[in-house]
């Protein structure tokens, strides 16, 4: 028979065995819970980060709609002819003639871009060669008329001399097959101040017309 000692012992060794397995135990849990906290938080740190990353992603994509958008009010070097050919074209639609006398490209200022200089010629019944220049100002371009000049000839009925400075995507260089002195049957082309009155534009009649 097992004296209460005996008994006792074995009583508080179990318990210290089970104590100390507790120990451990919680031990481990909490080591656990840790790791898992870390993981969490590094789970949280990246979702952020791709989160910002979609968000910017999405923000170049819009930027990029809106710059191509913006691109097609200027005229690019490639785009030179085709520009030059829908001046014509609007003429043309207007019944009007459309004729360039010279293209340049003037280098870009600390403000802005390099711009194309244009001079062209307008010819045609008055109401049409206003309509044709009316157009080609109100054109979805950067283009400003900064020159214009009005006379009414014999044969050709009325003409519109006018210098346009359009905005460009390229950089300053020529370009080719269109730069060239202005013919000498245009006169030179005169500045218009931003508020001079459309009114004060210069006519002059050839002579023998009333």
């Amino acid at each position: 028979m097992k004296s209460p000692l005996s008994g006792l012992a074995l009583s508080l060794v179990l318990l210290a065995s089970t104590a100390a397995g507790y120990v451990a135990l919680r031990l481990l849990v909490s080591a656990r819970s840790v790791a898992v906290a870390d993981l969490a938080h590094e789970i949280e740190v990246k979702s952020a980060a791709a989160n910002r990353l979609a968000t910017v992603r999405e923000t170049l994509a819009s930027l990029a709609d809106e710059e191509a958008a913006v691109e097609r009010y200027f005229v690019g070097n490639a785009s030179v002819v085709p520009f030059i050919e829908e001046l014509q074209s609007r003429g043309k639609a207007l019944g009007a003639a459309v004729a360039i006398a010279s293209v340049a490209t003037a280098p870009a200022s600390e403000e802005g871009r390099p711009k194309l200089l244009i001079a062209l010629s307008i010819t045609g019944p008055f109401d049409a060669v206003m309509r044709t220049l009316g157009s080609i100002e109100y054109a979805p371009y950067a283009l400003r008329v900064t020159g214009l000049t009005l006379s009414r000839g014999v044969e050709e009925g009325w003409r519109a001399n006018a210098s346009l400075s359009v905005g460009s995507a390229a950089a300053s260089a020529p370009v080719s097959g269109f730069l060239a002195p202005a013919p000498a049957a245009i006169p030179p082309l005169v500045p218009l101040a931003s508020s001079t009155p459309a009114s004060t534009t210069t006519v002059t009649p050839s002579p023998g017309q009333p």
